[in-house]
């Protein structure tokens, strides 16, 4: 009868037990990187997931030929465990793009790639000091679709350097 009973807590033991779950790492959580228009957009924003998500139009990218230049701007937002917006953008002015180029993102002006960080409708931009890169790796303009990777550094209205890393977008856009 011991040796049933000893049995019968040794089981329920085992059975009740569970191993513990690993921790998924932050750049697991971002979206793989494709080249098929699959709508995505992530990066490490200060070493955390950031992925669009909420709101009407939480991601949107375009890329358009206006007076005389072509305009490339990609942009996510969500919201923080505070409820605070927070905004991602790449963008070019008057810069056409190809696919296998990189662009230093530097300053807002004609002629260069910028990379955009919003917290709460504040916005700081990259610039001479604090860049980046964006590397188009798809561009199929019949089919509308650009793909992606990308980094890059902005320093906050109060002086914080924010760091957005492993970034990579897979996107159709509109024209």
């Amino acid at each position: 009868m011991k040796h049933l009973l000893l049995i019968l807590f040794a089981s329920l033991l085992l059975i009740n037990c569970k191993k513990p779950e690993t921790p998924i790492a932050e750049i697991d959580k971002l979206p793989p990187a494709t080249h098929t228009g699959a709508n995505t957009f992530g990066c490490l924003l200060d070493g955390q997931a950031f992925i669009p998500a909420g709101g009407t139009n939480p991601i949107d990218c375009e890329y358009q030929f206006v007076n005389g230049g072509y305009y490339f701007a990609l942009q996510g937002s969500k919201r923080d465990s505070a409820n605070n917006s927070l905004f991602l953008a790449l963008s070019t002015k008057n810069v056409q793009i190809f696919a296998n180029q990189t662009y230093i993102l530097k300053e807002n002006i004609e002629g260069n790639a910028y990379g955009t960080y919003g917290f709460s409708a504040i916005f700081s931009r990259t610039n001479s000091i604090q860049t980046g890169e964006l590397k188009i790796t798809k561009l199929d303009t019949q089919n509308q679709i650009v793909s992606g990777t990308f980094w890059f550094d902005v320093k906050d209205h109060n002086g914080v350097i924010h760091q957005i890393r492993d970034g990579r977008f897979d996107m159709q856009y509109t024209q």
